[in-house]
Formats: structure tokens, sequence, C-alpha cells
């Protein structure tokens, strides 16, 4: 582990890079970035990404630190600021190559910084991963909050049965082939400040575009939706928020700004459930897919949200 240095967000944000055994590719790192509250507590919340993303929100983590809790969020290997010069973006095979950042971060968060009342707070990809996680883990939670988490595959029918099951035998074989399908890049526009949007975010770590999606990521991706569509039993509250829309836009409008135009929301609605015992689903009126960085009414109403699901269930 090296070091902790001041962020690329700066002061007071500080980030430390983790090192782990080298991949197929060579060298892999992940970076946990962390602010601490005004004052020592032993509350915290550690977030996660999601495809094509690192962590920039910076208004959705002081919401929390105004709380009491210090923040901590981790980039993924080969995303953000964790992704190196040798590395194919976002690239691995297996949803649970991730897992050791995870358990590396929660370790850092838990045993060596104290905070025994932790919330794991995840957006799209990031929500998958973190719930398979956390299954698989079995973590004492004091609570998780999705934000729009990637539940099912967008698009046609046949993508979800016989697509998936070529998917499958396609991925295991030539895992690097790229999808030939690109995304137009409306949704980076949509929040970038030079664009259409609010955000200061940098796209050599975010593209406007969207990474390149290979088939042996999907194929993992895949494999995640199954087992979570199984069923998991994760027993602490879970907050699941989405917008209440889905659209498909093809150039920029209002559209694009009042729906999700990433994931189709129903799917997130009907596989919240199959997280465990106690989940609460929000769908909030326009927002976006990602739903903190929605316009300012529209989020407003997110937090209204997630401040009802805290006091009511995380900070009895």
């Amino acid at each position: 582990m090296s070091g902790t240095t001041t962020d690329v967000l700066g002061e007071p944000w500080t980030s430390e890079t983790i090192h782990f055994p080298p991949d197929e590719e060579g060298q892999v790192v992940a970076t946990l970035v962390s602010r601490r509250a005004a004052e020592p507590t032993n509350r915290a919340v550690l977030y996660v990404h999601g495809f094509s993303d690192y962590f920039f929100q910076t208004a959705y983590a002081e919401w929390w630190l105004e709380r009491g809790y210090d923040f901590y969020a981790v980039d993924l290997r080969k995303y953000g600021r964790s992704l190196l010069a040798h590395q194919t973006p976002a690239y691995v095979t297996d949803l649970r190559e991730h897992f050791p950042e995870l358990d590396s971060a929660w370790h850092r968060v838990t045993e060596r910084d104290g905070h025994d009342h932790v919330v794991l707070s995840a957006h799209s990809t990031g929500g998958l991963v973190c719930s398979l996680w956390a299954q698989e883990r079995q973590v004492a939670l004091a609570g998780m909050v999705l934000n729009s988490p990637w539940f099912d595959l967008q698009g046609k029918a046949w993508m979800r049965s016989v697509g998936t099951f070529v998917l499958d035998q396609v991925g295991r074989r030539r895992p690097r082939r790229v999808l030939g399908t690109k995304a137009p890049g409306l949704y980076g526009r949509s929040l970038h400040r030079d664009h259409e949007g609010e955000w200061d975010f940098d796209p050599a770590l975010k593209p406007l575009d969207s990474l390149a999606v290979h088939l042996g990521w999907l194929r993992a991706i895949r494999r995640g939706h199954a087992e979570l569509h199984r069923g998991l039993d994760l027993r602490f509250p879970v907050l699941v928020l989405s917008s209440d829309r889905t659209t498909w836009p093809t150039e920029m409008g209002e559209d694009v700004h009042t729906h999700d135009i990433v994931l189709d929301v129903e799917q997130i609605r009907r596989w919240s459930p199959a997280l465990g015992r106690h989940v609460t689903y929000v769908a909030v009126p326009g927002a976006r897919h990602d739903v903190v960085l929605s316009r300012p009414d529209v989020r407003a109403r997110a937090y209204d949200e997630l401040e009802r699901w805290r006091t009511a269930y995380v900070d009895r």
C-alpha cells in the first residue's frame, strides 16, 4: 500500500492506492478516497461507482458528512483513478475479481479506522457487485443504499433468454471481443457542466461516450444477474432508488434529463425484492440514471427519501 495523498478532488479529500496480485494484464491497484466528518465518529459510508465511472459525487458525500458520517469511496480496479496504462478499462471476466478491493476497503474502514456502523452505497453496476459481495462475505452493515442498481439486461426479451445463452458460450471463448453497440454519449453530456449538465468530472476518468463493452465482462454481468435472480438473503435494511421512467433517446432533448436513459427501471423495481428481507424501493419522479446527479428539485426529493429511510431504519 502506498501512502495517503491529497486526492484529485483537492483538500480535504485524500486517497490511497492499494496493490493487489497481478492479473493476466499485469499490475492491479484500487484507490480508496476518503474525507472525515467534522467530529470523530464510529459511523461511515463506503461508496462504489458504476460502469464507466469513478467517484466524483462530492455533494452526495457531503450529505452524509453533514450527518456525522466519515465518507469513503473506492475506485475499483481498471476504473477511474485505478486504471493503469497497460489495462483494458473495466475488464474482468468474473465480478468476484472485484471482491478483494471491497475486502480491502472494508478492512480499512472497520478494522483500521474503527468504524462499526457502516452504510454501503453503490451505483448501477456497483450495486450488483456490492449486493453479491455483501451476500458472500456476510458483512455486518448498518444498511445499504443502491442508486439505480443494474439488476437485469435491458433491451428485447430474447437478449435475456437465447441471447444470454449465446453470450455465455461466445463470451467464454472470446472474452475480449467488443460488443458492436456503442452508447451515443447523451448521458455523459447531460451531466457535464461543459455540455448540458452542472457537474464537473474528468472525461479521462469518466468518458462521455462510455467504455467499450467486452463479451467476457458482459458474460460476468449476466452470471451476476442470474445469482441475484435466484434470491439473496441480505439481513440489513436496503434502500433502492431509481427514476420512475426509462426512455431510449437518440438525440439530446428534455427526456434525457428526466428519465433513466441507461437502465430499465421496471427491471430494477421487479428485482429489488430479491435482495433480502428488508428492502425499500422508491421511484423518484424525473430522476436521471444517477439519481443524486438529477436536477436540483428532483435530487432534493431523493435526499428526502434517503433521510426518511436513514432515520427510520439506520440511525434509530
